[in-house]
């Protein structure tokens, strides 16, 4: 299968890149490349850091972070979803259990 790559320009911090994208995912990078540019304008607007390069190891870092955060909060809710569907599973059980005592 060959697909063609195509090349699609972002701006980030008023400098345009040009990064190559398979078909369809344009929109996708755009959005991407648009919430970095935020993120590294908001670091830069801060004053704390200084140079294109810390303020984009300071963007991935926050990112990066953020990332494992929400993996780390949808990981403890599907354990509490888990939990909790035990808990009704033998909730269940000793009820069908019961009822099958009534009808001996």
């Amino acid at each position: 299968m060959n697909s063609k790559r195509d090349a699609v320009a972002v701006n980030i911090l008023g400098k345009e890149y040009r990064i190559s994208c398979d078909p369809g995912e344009e929109e996708a990078l755009l959005k991407s490349a648009r919430y970095l540019d935020a993120r590294m304008k908001e670091i830069r607007g801060s004053g704390k850091v200084i140079g294109t390069d810390r303020i984009a190891v300071m963007a991935a870092l926050n990112i990066a972070h953020e990332l494992l955060n929400r993996e780390t909060n949808a990981d403890a809710a599907a354990n509490t979803a888990n939990k909790r569907i035990r808990a009704l599973r033998e909730r269940i059980e000793i009820a069908l259990n019961e009822s099958t005592q009534l009808e001996l």
